[in-house]
């Protein structure tokens, strides 16, 4: 019971950014985007983001029980920055490019995030897969949008 504080930290943390994010929401320049055929609705997005972030959250509070302050939790926080800046560089800045270039860079953190979890606790690394998954697809439809917007 003792570490369920910590535990709220991290989620605290995650939902922070979440929050952050969200401060730059999808507008009228993207409901006027061509989208690709794999582009889902609007609504699928705040329900997979927040168990994702939970994820996130309950990952790094695994790493952090076993390691304290590392350079893995360092890494986390770093990858979190970029998982916040994207949608501010995406829907706020209507920049699709620099969305993808941070995307990218997110995709990698993230990559480099499980395996350096699962060598720590294997579980950590496991609840990070659907992230990783979830941010390829992110990535691929980031591509898409630009490509198929190229005035955006």
């Amino acid at each position: 019971m003792r570490r369920l504080p910590s535990l709220l930290v991290f989620l605290i943390l995650t939902l922070a950014a979440g929050w952050a994010a969200s401060l730059s929401l999808p507008d009228a320049w993207y409901a006027g985007l061509q989208k690709p055929v794999f582009n889902p609705p609007n609504w699928v997005f705040p329900p997979v983001w927040t168990v994702l972030y939970v994820l996130m959250a309950f990952s790094a509070w695994r790493v952090w029980k076993r390691d304290g302050l590392s350079a893995a939790i360092v890494l986390w926080v770093v990858q979190l920055l970029f998982n916040a800046a994207w949608m501010w560089l995406f829907f706020g800045l209507h920049r699709p490019d620099i969305g993808l270039i941070d995307i990218l860079i997110l995709l990698v953190l993230i990559v480099m995030l499980t395996f350096v979890f699962w060598r720590r606790d294997r579980l950590a690394g496991v609840v990070l897969v659907p992230y990783v998954v979830w941010v390829a697809y992110a990535a691929l439809l980031n591509y898409a949008l630009w490509q198929m917007n190229p005035a955006a």
